[in-house]
């Protein structure tokens, strides 16, 4: 399933926040991005007509099973990655910035590499 980077991190935003609130709405995904009201609309918009949200009337933002699978994906990469770079002596924010760029372009066989490399790293420390 091919998904822009900016969908993933949309879907992404979207499920840390609503691990963290039960309702999650564009203004708190525009203040989480440092993006503006009008962006997050037209890109909630879209992610709406592709199947990966839903919005009810009170304009509340939910995940699809679709759009969940995309952002669980997406999130497990970043925090993975982002867990070898601190292991390695990576100072955390430098980490997570940089586990974000990493975790998009990636390809599913070099991170099910870094994954069960992580697995084993985990059970020796």
């Amino acid at each position: 399933m091919e998904i822009k980077e900016s969908a993933e991190n949309y879907l992404e935003t979207i499920l840390v926040l609503s691990q963290k609130n039960a309702a999650v709405r564009s203004i708190d995904i525009a203040n989480e991005m440092n993006f503006t009201k009008a962006s997050i609309s037209i890109a909630m918009k879209r992610l709406r007509e592709d199947g990966y949200i839903n919005m009810d009337d009170d304009r509340m933002i939910t995940l699809t099973p679709k759009g969940k699978d995309i952002a669980s994906m997406v999130y497990e990469r970043h925090q993975i990655i982002a867990k070898i770079l601190i292991a390695l002596g990576v100072d955390e924010a430098t980490a997570y910035e940089d586990s974000c760029k990493i975790e998009h372009d990636l390809s599913q066989k070099s991170f099910e590499k870094i994954k069960e490399f992580y697995e084993n790293y985990k059970n020796i420390t």
